[in-house]
């Protein structure tokens, strides 16, 4: 099965590696259709599990690559990494800034982006979505860098790359079902909402693959956008909202649990 993957065209690698991340948070969203919530506690871990995991990822799967593939380039071998890290920050920044959303666990009146009068519900899963695009972008430029021929990108590293990020969507489905099953929502809409809003990362995978191989030397940069857009994810959306309740021993034991296995993937397989 591994062999016939790897004689796929990247763009379709992608695709099934983001289908893969998506059916992931499907499931977990799928543990809604059984129980109506789950112990704060749990859900904060598991919160703060999906930063360490991406925290991780930023680093050994994205700017580490993107590093080393500028050695030669006409820069110094951090200005690329540098300058796509800061540009996907500033990226997902102004997204935050102007798409409305809201947090999980945060009240209507600290809702972000333009005002509207759009229901809660609507506002959760706009959340979720924009957490989403950086995960699908890392994994399509993950694995457009293998038809790059860069030779810091191997299929065994883009392959743990989607399993850590689809790892950590288990738990995001259930959290992102939860509040939704809480405001009063059936179960199977809870299930239907939560499962939607890893629907953007097929198509940010296929797009961020297919960018990078028509452009292949905006590589390094676009592997540090996608560092940089999921660095300010878990900062400032994350991070704050598994310290919300006040667990902020069991989020940091998560988050340092999810940094750890992501760190083992990446350099066991990459």
């Amino acid at each position: 099965m591994l062999s016939t993957f790897a004689n796929l065209h990247p763009v379709a690698q992608a695709l099934i590696a983001t289908l893969f991340t998506w059916g992931l948070t499907a499931l977990g969203a799928s543990l809604i259709l059984f129980v109506n919530t789950m112990n704060r506690k749990i859900l904060d871990a598991m919160l703060a599990f999906t930063g360490g995991v991406m925290i991780a990822a930023s680093f050994w799967s994205l700017l580490e690559p993107a590093i080393e593939m500028s050695a030669s380039g006409p820069f110094p071998r951090w200005v690329p990494a540098a300058v796509g890290f800061t540009v996907g920050g500033l990226f997902i920044g102004i997204i935050d800034r102007t798409v409305p959303h809201l947090h999980l666990y945060f009240p209507m009146k600290e809702a972000e982006g333009i005002h509207t009068t759009w229901r809660k519900t609507t506002l959760l899963i706009l959340a979720i979505t924009i957490h989403n695009i950086p995960e699908g972008l890392a994994v399509g430029v993950a694995f457009g860098a293998l038809a790059a021929g860069v030779e810091s990108a191997t299929l065994t590293g883009a392959i743990a790359l989607a399993v850590g990020i689809g790892i950590q969507n288990f738990p995001e489905g259930f959290a992102v079902a939860a509040p939704l099953r809480r405001e009063g929502i059936s179960r199977r809409k809870s299930f239907w909402y939560g499962q939607l809003s890893a629907t953007v990362e097929p198509l940010a995978g296929v797009l961020g693959a297919a960018a990078v191989i028509l452009m292949q030397p905006l590589l390094p940069y676009a592997l540090a956008f996608a560092a940089g857009a999921m660095i300010f994810v878990v900062v400032e959306e994350v991070i704050p909202e598994s310290q919300r309740a006040g667990n902020t021993d069991i989020a940091t034991t998560g988050a340092m649990l999810g940094f750890l296995i992501m760190m083992t993937l990446d350099v066991a397989l990459g």
